[in-house]
């Protein structure tokens, strides 16, 4: 019996890791609905919503989980709602994603916390990379 097996027995069945869930708030259901099906197929649990409103309604998780939010919202942006959840969610790291190619906006959010800034479009794995960091 190798160690492994030999920790496992003694300690029981090894309890596994709840999945972390990737938050999308976007108000494009295009991008909701690809975004969705791409964290669902890396094994991420996705949950997804139309604006930021629709997101600071729902309750905190208690998985490991990050978001990956829009610049561009009606009504509350996503500018304005890292503003109103970072003091609170510390612990979940913020992914924007935008349409404007401007680095003004990509400097502002990274230098307000954010750990990344994706121009649309961008790749599967431009996603997935950015995502794993914020995870780890």
């Amino acid at each position: 019996m190798n160690s492994a097996s030999a920790k496992s027995s003694e300690s029981g069945s090894p309890k596994s890791s709840p999945i972390p869930i990737v938050f999308v708030v976007d108000d494009d259901i295009s991008v909701r609905e690809s975004l969705e099906a791409l964290i669902r197929f890396v094994g991420w649990q996705p949950e997804t919503f139309a604006s930021a409103e629709e997101f600071l309604a729902r309750s905190r998780p208690l998985a490991p989980s990050c978001l990956v939010l829009d610049v561009s919202l009606p009504e509350l942006n996503g500018l304005e709602l890292q503003k109103l959840i970072a003091p609170d969610r510390i612990d979940m790291p913020i992914i924007f994603i935008t349409a404007q190619r401007d680095e003004t906006i990509r400097s502002r959010v990274l230098g307000q916390g954010a750990t990344a800034c994706l121009f649309k479009p961008f790749s599967d794995a431009a996603l997935s990379d950015a995502v794993n960091a914020a995870l780890e």
